[in-house]
């Protein structure tokens, strides 16, 4: 039997939902491209990066003495060396199992997205952030936020890689919201450091999002001809 339908995923609602959640993600960028990388809502996210910060020292961010310490932490979850080191991890294993489609599908996932983030930065070369000092030292371009858009893409196509290696539905559910939750952490490390205003996190989550979708895709088309392997029950 499939196991999509033996889990209770048809194949309908797969692509209702990869188009659903996909166009949303594509739309939501197009819109940050037209207005947020413009600079439309410059003044509003301005007022939030001040309201981040200590009134009387904007040098430091909002909270307990050791906030900026946790959201340097958080931001370092959406790092190259983190995400890559996550991946390498993670094609070892799927190599080790023998699982050389998912291998190839988590590799060729993030290196594409790594490519799509430069690509993206140097298109429209928005610059950082100036109303608050730095939190976290960056040099790229801010249009979209490189940490956000890779957490996504890293994440979430091995969220929904590993919801194809799993039967039984709440297992799906829990891999999706923890790379979710990972994901909504980053980005909004990356406001509270001062290194991005909000609409730059915003589109990178949709940009990441609609790129994860389209792993998804291909992890979906792949199970259905056999080639990401499942593991044995029992």
């Amino acid at each position: 039997m499939n196991d999509f339908k033996r889990a209770g995923w048809s194949s309908f609602s797969v692509s209702r939902w990869v188009w659903v959640v996909g166009g949303a993600a594509v739309l939501a960028f197009a819109y940050l491209v037209w207005r947020g990388a413009a600079g439309d809502f410059l003044a509003a996210e301005n007022r939030l990066l001040v309201l981040l910060r200590d009134s009387s020292d904007p040098g430091r961010g909002i909270g307990p003495w050791w906030m900026e310490g946790v959201m340097r932490d958080l931001t370092g979850l959406g790092s190259t060396v983190v995400l890559t080191l996550t991946t390498i991890g993670v094609v070892g294993y799927l190599c080790l199992r023998r699982s050389w489609f998912a291998a190839g599908l988590v590799a060729a996932s993030a290196g594409g997205g790594a490519v799509l983030v430069v690509g993206l930065k140097s298109l429209f070369s928005r610059p950082r952030p100036s109303v608050v000092p730095h939190l976290a030292t960056e040099v790229s371009a801010s249009f979209p936020s490189g940490h956000s858009m890779m957490a996504s893409v890293v994440y979430l196509t091995l969220a929904v890689l590993l919801g194809q290696l799993v039967v039984r539905r709440r297992e799906r559910v829990y891999f999706i919201a923890i790379g979710l939750f990972v994901v909504a952490l980053v980005g909004v490390s990356r406001v509270y450091l001062g290194v991005h205003y909000p609409t730059d996190v915003l589109a990178g989550w949709s940009a990441g999002i609609a790129w994860a979708l389209l792993c998804w895709v291909v992890a979906v088309n792949l199970q259905r001809r056999r080639a990401v392997e499942t593991p044995p029950r029992g």
